[in-house]
């Protein structure tokens, strides 16, 4: 039986010793020089690791992080991604968290310790001792160990390590791969940062298919052109992608340049999807599965997905693309401000999550016994759920539809609102391809992509739809929207943006 996931990286190997497993773009490695590189690697994290603790890598995405990463669980260890282009203050706070002394890094960043409150392990150094491998350490590990700790931003400005175990990634992927057909012949092409939870779902469906997964370059998508070059030549079949990766392509015109012939299956989450971008992508690349994804990286990357008709009319879906159904073997509740089970189609919920997808909790923090908790409906027996936060409501079609945060809700002039709706309202201009609000000093601010358009031609068109009191204040037209590290809209830069304007 395969109780973790080196035994499927084991098995895989097995079966495709001399398929390629990880690719980057001048690199590559095959299923059974990946073991033997991470085994080997596990050696030397023995003698600076004991077993259970976290092991911080530090080096740029690529085949060598990798390798660190699966070396850190041969040693009964788990991994966790840092970004080198974090702020000191930040990486010691998450250094802080995982009350780690060292961390692996490439000496590239040698200067950056100068401000750490950690001692870099250089790997170029670390691979020039001597230090054999055993499988004293790989026996001992049970499903319930941790995998990887991922960080999350956090309400009070501290970042929460996310801890997810063989157990849940197991259960996850297992079922993912089976229900979206990903196989052995599949390319997958990585766009997310490893410490971001969609690249969990990139590395472990190659894991436990033999799928070749190739890391995208950060640069190339900057520059479409150059991303649809690799898209092409690598023949890439399966992009498990965040929203806004999705639409740099298609906001510029990416396609009039290049389209991927070998796509079959685009997944996309992170954000609400804009119809006028899918529509770009269903009208280039048609014959491609489209599958809408939901879920924080509390409960193992998603809870619940959508597949998009074929010939479905995008146009109809005026509540935004749906959620979908639940993943086989999660559950989602509905619970109202009284912790009550919401019944009733259409009835405005927190979604909140059991199953064997919930994660470990926080490592080292309180904010665990907040949210991972007892659902509060079953008196009987043990259910833990995950309270994500999220606002949604099951509609009479049997899917889940997303509302908004409840942390993100506004109230202005005396009325609750969600900005997502005001998003979606002003992103049906025609002049206008996709809207972000943001609420400051008690005005909502609406900046967008697209062809400048009169104020007043804007408010005409949402006092259609919305209320007064919906309506932002201002609009700004800007060429792109800023982004987060993991490819989400950075409201933090652009309310920065409109206090300089102010300025």
């Amino acid at each position: 039986m395969k109780f973790t996931i080196i035994d499927y990286l084991e098995e895989t190997a097995v079966r495709f010793p001399n398929k390629i497993a990880f690719s980057d773009v001048s690199t590559s490695v095959t299923w059974s020089d990946f073991v033997m590189n991470a085994k080997a690697k596990s050696a030397i994290i023995a003698k600076y690791f004991a077993p259970g603790q976290a092991v911080p890598v530090m080096i740029e995405k690529s085949i060598k992080t990798l390798e660190y990463f699966f070396g850190a669980l041969y040693a009964g260890c788990f991994y966790s991604y840092f970004d080198a282009t974090f702020p000191a203050e930040r990486l010691n706070s998450m250094i802080s968290t995982l009350g780690v002394k060292h961390i692996i890094a490439d000496s590239r960043f040698e200067k950056k310790f100068e401000n750490l409150n950690v001692t870099p392990l250089f790997y170029k150094n670390l691979e020039e001792e001597k230090a054999e491998y055993t499988d004293t350490r790989r026996r001992s590990i049970i499903d319930t160990d941790a995998v990887y700790a991922n960080f999350t931003s956090g309400s009070t400005g501290t970042p929460k390590a996310v801890v997810v175990s063989h157990r849940s990634v197991i259960d996850f992927i297992s079922i993912f791969t089976e229900i979206f057909g990903i196989e052995s012949s599949d390319n997958i092409a990585n766009q997310a940062p490893f410490d971001f939870d969609v690249s969990v779902k990139d590395i472990f469906s190659g894991v436990f298919t033999g799928a070749t997964v190739h890391l995208v370059p950060k640069m190339f998508f900057s520059f479409p052109t150059k991303l649809l070059d690799y898209l092409e030549e690598r023949e890439i079949t399966v992009l498990i992608w965040a929203v806004s990766a999705l639409c740099i392509v298609s906001t510029l015109n990416g396609f009039d340049y290049k389209v991927p012939k070998k796509l079959r299956k685009v997944m996309f989450s992170g954000e609400v999807m804009p119809i006028k971008q899918l529509e770009i992508w269903k009208k280039f690349v048609p014959n491609a599965e489209y599958i809408n994804l939901y879920g924080p990286t509390e409960i193992t990357c998603n809870c619940t997905y959508f597949r998009i008709p074929q010939d479905a009319d995008l146009t109809s879906y005026t509540k935004g693309i749906p959620m979908g159904i639940p993943f086989p073997n999660e559950r989602i509740l509905l619970l109202d401000e009284n912790n009550k089970l919401v019944t009733d189609a259409d009835t405005e919920g927190e979604v909140c999550v059991s199953g064997t997808c919930v994660a470990l909790g926080y490592y080292n923090s309180e904010k665990t016994a907040e949210v991972f908790v007892q659902n509060p409906n079953n008196r009987t027996t043990f259910e833990r759920i995950y309270k994500t936060g999220d606002l949604a409501h099951l509609g009479t079609d049997g899917n889940y539809y997303y509302i908004g945060r409840k942390d993100t809700q506004i109230k202005h002039m005396g009325h609750r609102i969600e900005l997502g709706e005001i998003e979606n309202a002003i992103a049906k201009h025609e002049n206008i391809t996709r809207a972000c609000c943001i609420f400051v000093d008690n005005k909502i601010t609406a900046f967008y992509i697209g062809k400048e358009t009169e104020k007043k031609e804007i408010v005409t068109l949402l006092k259609i739809s919305l209320p007064a009191y919906m309506v932002p204040s201002d609009f700004i037209c800007i060429a792109e929207f800023p982004l987060t590290k993991n490819g989400k809209i950075d409201k933090r830069a652009l309310t920065e943006k409109l206090n300089a304007c102010k300025d």
